[in-house]
């Protein structure tokens, strides 16, 4: 009697973990629908700084997308973008994280909320993963929150237990009375120590002045915001846009 109780329990468990895998996989798919509807775009984008250390005026830069993943920026002088979070679809989003399962986190009158958690694969980052907290006992943890009345992500949170490493955050507009795209996106990066913020200078490919933080400093966030206007959508976007000159030797 015993045995059977057992076996019954076990496919009880089975079928609720095979339905909860394909209730994720269809919160996915729903939401790289929504993604693929713009093929390409081309939009300018400007770039607000407020980190530690750095400062950079306000930049504009006019910049193209094209499906799957190809990202141009015409920019001019002295100027900073983000690798972590800009232009990533929703499918490349979650191959970066494994064992997902839906939070129960309450989102009161925000009903429409659903967030999905996984645990990060750092390799798969395009982003440099800071490898001294990589080492911590602890997984890296990231929540992603979908907003599933338009079918996109809203925000995407990476954690260690219940300390932050950087949090993106999408504000949206639906254009064209069809397409969804962000009218602004803000990086948020919570900077522990000097180690942390040496990641930070590599994600944003400058230089930073690290000699006021150590590792006995308390958190310190920085943000960049872009934001994003003029947006041009499906106009069949040439590939050599897409092309990296070639630099004249002599």
């Amino acid at each position: 009697m015993k045995n059977v109780k057992f076996i019954i329990i076990f496919f009880l468990l089975l079928f609720s973990l095979n339905a909860n895998n394909a209730f994720i996989k269809r919160i996915i798919n729903n939401t790289n629908i929504e993604y693929q509807k713009v093929e390409d775009f081309q939009a300018k984008m400007s770039v607000k700084l407020n980190v530690p250390g750095l400062r950079m005026p306000k930049k504009t830069y006019k910049v193209y997308f094209k499906q799957p993943n190809k990202f141009k920026a015409d920019t001019k002088g002295f100027g900073i973008l983000p690798n972590t979070g800009i232009f990533i679809s929703p499918k490349d989003n979650f191959d970066n994280l494994k064992n997902l399962k839906i939070s129960d986190a309450n989102f009161g009158n925000e009903n429409h909320y659903m967030m999905i958690t996984g645990t990060l694969i750092p390799d798969s980052l395009k982003a440099q993963f800071p490898s001294e907290y990589a080492k911590l006992t602890f997984d890296p943890l990231v929540d992603v929150l979908i907003d599933t009345s338009i079918w996109v992500i809203k925000k995407v949170t990476s954690r260690i237990d219940t300390v932050k490493l950087f949090e993106i955050t999408n504000d949206y507009n639906l254009y064209e009375e069809k397409f969804y795209l962000p009218y602004q996106s803000k990086v948020e990066y919570f900077i522990k120590d000097a180690r942390l913020a040496n990641w930070l200078k590599k994600d944003v490919k400058s230089l930073m002045n690290t000699k006021d933080l150590s590792t006995n400093n308390d958190i310190i966030k920085g943000s960049i915001t872009v934001s994003y206007l003029d947006y041009k959508i499906n106009k069949n976007i040439p590939d050599r846009i897409f092309k990296k000159k070639k630099i004249d030797k002599n």
